[in-house]
């Protein structure tokens, strides 16, 4: 590994990246709803799951969150199907994406994975300064596309931020699961893969 994650205590990529994960998800969840700033974070996601696996502070390796940030948009790999079901979809409806990532990452993923010709409207939470699940960036999302909630459904990963931000909203949503984490009680229609899409709407 580029910064040699072994030597300073973590031999198993496994366990750092569960570790990550699980605090990553926690401060996006803290992000989404206006606990936390980006800067903050981007500063915490990397130093927490370092120091929670007993790196001291002065081990932590100068630099890793940059890189990451630099390396991570690149990655476009997508779930499988994406393609097909998108394009599926499209021929059926009109398409918007809405993102609570940050402006200049998620413009990279999406130019790399080749998926902007899918959505009339791509609305990123930084660039108008509203965040998911506040019912603003669904209303400012409808009003783009010309389109009314009672005839539109939120598909997305985010329970918090997705699922219960779009039925906050007054909007019909679906939770896309493909972990499969247990679904909590108030969210009504799960899939675990994009293709089960394709014969539910």
């Amino acid at each position: 590994m580029l910064h040699g994650l072994a030597a300073i205590g973590l031999p198993s990529a496994d366990i750092f990246i569960e570790t990550y994960t699980r605090n990553n998800h926690r401060l996006w969840a803290e992000y989404h709803v206006g606990n936390i700033t980006k800067e903050q974070l981007r500063e915490a996601r990397f130093k927490t799951t370092f120091m929670e696996l007993g790196v001291q502070p002065d081990a932590i390796p100068v630099g890793f969150e940059d890189e990451y940030v630099q390396l991570c948009p690149t990655k476009t790999n997508l779930f499988p199907g994406a393609h097909k079901v998108l394009t599926y979809l499209k021929s059926k409806y009109v398409l918007h994406l809405i993102s609570n990532g940050f402006k200049e990452s998620t413009e990279i993923k999406i130019a790399g994975s080749n998926i902007s010709n899918y959505f009339g409207q791509i609305i990123i939470s930084e660039t108008i300064g509203i965040n998911k699940p506040d019912p603003a960036i669904f209303e400012h999302a409808l009003n783009l596309a010309g389109a009314v909630k009672q005839e539109s459904i939120m598909i997305g990963d985010s329970i918090e931020a997705d699922v219960r931000g779009a039925m906050n909203f007054g909007m019909d949503a679906i939770y896309f699961n493909p972990m499969g984490v247990e679904k909590p009680e108030d969210v009504k229609v799960e899939i675990n893969s994009l293709e089960e899409l394709m014969g539910m709407l």
